[in-house]
């Protein structure tokens, strides 16, 4: 079968809310792995796919070797893997380059594709409002920050981050994020004013943890792909179309 497929997910948070629950989403996300690596092409998975993620000189969070064995597998195998950091992993440095051939791309990359140019980002700081996000965002990229940061203990740092994963919104959430509304959503927002900047078929991006297809005109289409916390959804590149698919 010849692997023409393109295939987008994000918004694991492995690690969150118990070991139990990560570990089954963990397997599930493996499964879904193993359902599409006959026809993928290129796998891309737009952040968050840990709650929390630090790599210090030496160390990186224990767990997730089943994840970890099966994204080398998949590069072994010929698929190209690409990940886009999302706020949660956003301190992702040289591990995945170079143990696992992941390639780390740049947020707010654009695919040309089959004739279609297709935008990717994670989503979080887009559009407007949130400026206290935004601003805590410029803190937690700057090189002093993770600098400081990296001077912890791992034990001490990590233990600290986890406890606060374990603590969030996301990882005790029962019910996703209703939909807000066109007028409400920040990407629709930034959607519509980005197409006027750049020639854009798609827009597909993560963070928002609720599975949407929205059309911005006529030519362009708002995809986010949702999560694995409550949807098991993705989005696929075929043929020059883009849909949103969930995993069963």
């Amino acid at each position: 079968m010849p692997r023409t497929k393109l295939y987008f997910a994000s918004d694991f948070h492995l690690g969150v809310p118990t070991h139990a629950k990560s570990l089954e989403r963990e397997k599930r996300i493996i499964a879904w792995l193993d359902s599409i690596k006959e026809d993928a092409k290129s796998i891309y998975l737009l952040g968050d796919i840990f709650d929390f993620w630090f790599e210090y000189k030496t160390v990186v969070p224990k767990g997730y070797v089943r994840i970890l064995a099966k994204l080398a597998k998949l590069v072994d195998d010929g698929i190209k893997i690409n990940i886009i950091k999302g706020n949660h992993d956003l301190w992702m440095y040289d591990y995945f380059p170079k143990e696992i051939g992941v390639n780390i791309l740049e947020d707010k990359t654009i695919l040309k594709e089959n004739g279609k140019q297709i935008f990717l980002a994670h989503g979080d700081g887009l559009g407007p409002g949130d400026l206290g996000y935004k601003l805590i965002k410029k803190v937690f990229e700057s090189s002093i920050c993770q600098w400081l940061f990296a001077r912890l203990h791992p034990n001490f740092g990590i233990g600290i981050a986890q406890f606060w994963s374990k603590k969030s919104r996301i990882g005790n959430q029962e019910k996703p994020d209703p939909f807000l509304g066109e007028e409400k959503e920040w990407l629709v927002s930034y959607c519509k004013r980005k197409k006027n900047e750049i020639n854009i078929d798609y827009f597909v991006f993560g963070h928002r943890h609720l599975p949407l297809e929205i059309t911005i005109d006529e030519k362009t289409k708002y995809i986010n792909i949702g999560d694995w916390i409550h949807h098991n959804s993705y989005a696929v590149f075929d043929e020059g179309e883009l849909t949103l698919q969930y995993f069963k």
